[in-house]
């Protein structure tokens, strides 16, 4: 109680706010403006993300960076200097993994500096719209289209043709097929305000890892919005691996805060080993199923060499979209994945029952993620967010709550400060 009394008097951070809230949005803003106004191309896409991130670090550098943002600086400057080492040593430009890198650095160190009323605004700002959006898609999928026409947008914006099967303008991933895991409920999966059927399905991950970790810190209403939004998402997108992940995080909510903190090192690990068990009952699977994905993942561990795992095959990277893993070592090395699997390891804090709900969720939801997918965990429309939370828990609870304080940083030179 005294939390959401103090929460209720801190002032909004409305910059915070607007980065968050439009790095989940922008994809509906502008479907609306490629049909409605003018038709988009995809720089437009990508000078989304430019202006979100420069907004980001521009608020960091003008706030200083200080002992705290280390961790998150090295990871980002090793990053840099695995990107230049890939692009030089295949000559090609390839930077996909370094923008993944700078969105986790950017809400990280942004979640340091909010405040509590800032991110549960966030977090719900984003939950309704998601959920205003997939209300509409389920009760008149011709409405829905008629907002946003998805598989136009996607045409422009991405280069994928609209399915030549189905004319209702939705785009064709999220179609699906006969005999995908389906509630039935609707005759495709939902999208919602994503656009595609992926990036709603980790906005359900995200939520999840939001009430696992955050629940005794929000009102009642709030908590059951979120819960409908999960729930609603899980019966319309078919998604198997949300499914799973919100099953065990329900029964994490007791048992997280009982586990050593030492297991979320040892998550990846234990995940890509029981990837290569379920492989070697079915090392034929190829279907789009949970099985079939990570036999495939398996698959392709076992034919990297140690060329690829040293970054000197960069043009395969982007053939391995359902191969997370195996993406990250093709696009930044083995040290990139490497580094990724320490930054989510250990930067979490894991001192109090709600930073280990975090910290052992969040290793699950990454871990397991890229065991069937690569580049959805890494999207702003849902890392963005995700981060944010990792950022403000980490030094808003246990015997670092104190040093976040807006008084106590004005109180302490940076490490690195803004230039004038």
């Amino acid at each position: 109680m005294a939390s959401k009394v103090k929460s209720a008097r801190e002032p909004i951070d409305y910059g915070i706010l607007a980065a968050s809230v439009l790095g989940v949005t922008y994809n509906a803003i502008l479907a609306f403006i490629n049909h409605n106004i003018m038709p988009l191309t995809p720089s437009y896409v990508v000078l989304s993300e430019i202006l979100i991130l420069t907004f980001s670090f521009g608020f960091i550098l003008k706030k200083g960076l200080f002992e705290e943002d280390l961790a998150p600086l090295g990871y980002l400057l090793l990053t840099i200097v695995l990107t230049v080492y890939v692009m030089v040593i295949n000559k090609a430009g390839y930077i996909d993994h370094l923008r993944n890198v700078l969105i986790i650095f950017a809400f990280v160190v942004m979640g340091r500096w909010t405040n509590e009323r800032t991110l549960r605004l966030a977090f719900k700002i984003c939950c309704i719209a998601v959920l205003a959006a997939l209300v509409c898609e389920i009760l008149s999928t011709a409405a829905y289209v008629a907002l946003f026409h998805p598989a136009e947008y996607f045409q422009n914006t991405r280069g994928v043709p609209p399915a030549t099967y189905s004319d209702s303008g939705l785009f064709r991933g999220a179609l699906g097929f006969e005999g995908r895991f389906s509630f039935g409920l609707i005759d495709h999966r939902s999208s919602s305000i994503f656009l595609e059927q992926v990036s709603l399905a980790n906005f359900c991950g995200v939520i999840v890892i939001y009430l696992v970790s955050f629940a005794n810190r929000i009102s009642m209403f709030d908590r059951l919005i979120f819960m409908s939004t999960i729930v609603l998402i899980l019966v319309t997108n078919d998604t198997r691996t949300m499914l799973i992940f919100t099953i065990v995080s329900a029964a994490g909510y007791l048992i997280y805060p009982f586990i050593p903190k030492i297991c979320d090192f040892l998550m990846m690990p234990m995940i890509v080993v029981g990837g290569f068990a379920i492989h070697a009952f079915k090392p034929d699977a190829h279907e789009d199923d949970f099985v079939g994905r990570i036999s495939g993942t398996v698959r392709n561990i076992i034919d990297m060499d140690l060329a690829s795992t040293l970054g000197l095959e960069l043009d395969k990277a982007t053939t391995f979209v359902d191969s997370g893993y195996v993406y990250i070592t093709y696009g930044a090395t083995i040290f990139g994945l490497i580094l990724f699997w320490l930054f989510v390891s250990f930067y979490p804090a894991g001192r109090t029952p709600n930073q280990k709900r975090l910290c052992h969720s969040l290793s699950l939801f990454m871990f397991l993620n890229l065991m069937i997918g690569s580049t959805a965990i890494f999207s702003m429309k849902t890392a963005g967010l995700v981060w944010l939370l990792v950022g403000f828990l980490k030094f808003n609870e246990g015997s670092t709550a104190g040093i976040r304080s807006s008084t106590a940083q004005a109180e302490r030179p940076p490490v690195v400060s803004a230039v004038s």
